[in-house]
C-alpha cells in the first residue's frame, strides 16, 4: 500500500474485498463503472458483480469501437449515459480508459476510483488527462483518483506489449527529468529538484529491475506498478506534465496525432515513448561530445529561424491545428534578435552544467538493451512507423509546446 496526501495505493493479490471495504467505509454506494470490451471481463465484471452484492448500484459503460481513442466521441459515450445520480466513477482499465474516465467524472463534477488492468502508462495518479480534442494531442488538466486498486495477477497476466508499454513510458523520465533541468536552466521553466529526483529514482528502479519486468513476475511488476504510480504522483504535485514530458513524449505525441488523422492502427503510447527516448538520448550524446568552444562555434553558424519561414513550416506540417500550436510557440517566434543573442550567451555560460544534464541520461546502447530485455520495440519500423514519418516528427515536434527541450538546444546548435 502507498499513501500520498490525496490518493490511496493498493497493489495486492487481491483488491476486491479491499475495494469493497473502502467503499463501505466511506459510504458510496452509486458508481459509474467504465470498461472497454476487453478490460470489463478481464476485471470489470468482477468489479460489478463485488459491490452489487454489498447492495451497491452499479451502471456500467462498455465502451465499443474498433479502437478506444480518448476523444469525443468515447468521452460521449460515457457522458450519454450518466444520470442525475450522484454517482462515483470506477476507471476499469488502463491509459486511455483511465483518461476518459478521469475527464468525465470531473466534468460531472464528481470523483473516481482508478482499477488499472495493465502496467502501461504513468498517468494513474497524475491529474492530467492525455485527450484528443479537434485532432489536437493535449493535456487537459482534471483530477487524480480518490484511490488506485491494481490487482496484481491481472496487471502480470496483461499483454506483454503493455507491460513493455509501461516500461517504455519509464524509460522516458531519464530524457524528460534532463530536459525539465534544461528548461529550468535555459528558458526559466518551474521546477522542483526534489520531485525530478524522485522521477529519475523512478525510472532506475524499473531499468534495474527490467528483467524481472521481461518476465512478467509478481516482483517485476510491483516494481514496475511502483514506478508508474511514482511518475504520476510526481505530475500530481507539481501540477503539470513536466517531471515525465520532454523531448520524446513530443516526438510520440505528433505521432499520435499523425495515427489519429490517417486513421491508422493506433500504437501503444508507452512503445512509442521506448523508441523516442532513444533519440532524444542519441541528441543528449551528441551535446555531450562538445566541447565548449565548440558549442560557442555552433552557436555562432546558426542563425536565428525566421518567424516568417517558422509559422509557414507549422502550418505545413500542423494543418488541422496550426492556430494552436503558433500559440504554444509564440514566446520562440517573439524573440528579438537581441533576446536570442542573450539565450545564445547563456548556452555558452552554462555549458558545464548542460554537460552535467547531458550525462544524467544513460548511453542509447543501455537503453536498447533494457528495452531489448522486456521485449520492447527498439525502432520505430516494427511499430508499423516509417522513417521518414518519424524524421518529420523529430524536426517539428519540438513546435507542439511552449518547452524548452533538447531538441531546441539541439536547433539552435545546428544539430537537429
Amino acid at each position: 500500500m502507498i499513501a500520498n496526501s490525496s490518493i490511496l495505493v493498493h497493489i495486492e493479490d487481491n483488491v476486491i474485498p479491499g475495494l469493497r471495504q473502502y467503499c463501505a467505509d466511506r459510504q458510496l454506494s452509486r458508481f459509474m463503472l467504465v470498461a472497454d470490451q476487453n478490460t470489463y471481463p478481464v476485471l470489470g465484471q468482477a468489479v460489478e458483480e463485488a459491490l452489487t452484492r454489498q447492495g451497491g448500484d452499479v451502471k456500467t459503460v462498455i465502451l465499443t469501437g474498433d479502437e478506444v481513442i480518448p476523444n469525443e466521441e468515447f468521452i460521449m459515450q460515457v457522458l450519454v449515459q450518466a444520470d442525475t445520480q450522484d454517482r462515483i466513477y470506477l476507471a476499469v482499465g488502463s491509459g486511455v480508459i483511465t483518461d476518459i474516465t478521469r475527464f468525465a467524472s470531473h466534468r460531472t463534477k464528481t470523483s473516481f476510483i482508478s482499477v488499472p488492468t495493465a502496467p502501461s502508462v504513468d498517468g494513474f495518479t497524475s491529474i492530467g488527462a492525455p485527450l484528443v480534442l479537434g485532432g489536437l494531442k493535449q493535456t487537459v488538466i482534471c483530477q487524480p483518483p480518490m484511490a488506485v486498486f491494481a490487482n496484481l495477477p491481472t496487471l502480470c497476466a496483461a499483454p506483454k506489449a503493455m507491460i513493455a508499454s509501461g516500461f517504455g513510458d519509464m524509460l522516458g523520465k531519464y530524457t524528460s527529468a534532463a530536459d525539465w533541468s534544461l528548461g529550468h536552466l535555459l528558458w526559466d521553466e518551474p521546477y522542483d529538484a526534489n520531485i525530478a529526483r524522485r522521477s529519475r529514482q523512478s525510472a532506475k528502479i524499473c531499468t534495474d529491475h527490467a528483467a524481472e519486468i521481461g518476465n512478467a513476475s509478481p516482483d517485476g511488476i510491483r516494481y514496475l506498478m511502483d514506478g508508474l504510480i511514482e511518475s504520476g504522483l510526481c505530475m500530481l504535485e507539481f501540477g503539470g506534465s513536466s517531471p515525465a514530458s520532454g523531448m520524446e513524449h513530443h516526438i510520440s505525441h505528433h505521432l499520435e496525432m499523425k495515427i489519429v488523422w490517417d486513421h491508422l492502427p493506433a500504437v501503444l503510447h508507452g512503445a512509442k515513448v521506448g523508441v523516442t527516448t532513444l533519440i532524444a538520448a542519441g541528441y543528449y550524446e551528441q551535446i555531450r561530445q562538445l566541447t565548449q568552444a565548440q558549442a560557442k562555434e555552433r552557436l555562432a553558424a546558426t542563425p536565428q529561424p525566421d518567424r516568417a519561414a517558422e509559422i509557414q513550416q507549422i502550418q505545413t506540417v500542423y494543418a488541422p491545428i496550426a492556430n494552436r500550436v503558433i500559440a504554444a510557440q509564440t514566446p520562440f517566434l517573439d524573440m528579438s534578435g537581441q533576446d536570442y543573442d542573450a539565450l545564445k550567451q547563456k548556452i555558452i555560460d552554462q555549458w558545464p552544467r548542460i554537460q552535467e544534464i547531458a550525462a544524467s541520461v544513460p548511453s542509447s546502447p543501455e537503453m536498447t538493451r533494457w528495452l531489448g530485455q522486456v521485449g520492447a520495440a527498439t525502432d520505430m519500423p516494427t511499430l508499423g512507423l516509417s522513417h521518414e514519418e518519424t524524421t518529420r516528427a523529430v524536426k517539428n515536434s519540438h513546435y507542439l509546446r511552449n518547452r524548452f527541450t533538447v531538441a531546441k538546444l539541439s536547433r539552435m546548435l545546428g544539430i537537429l
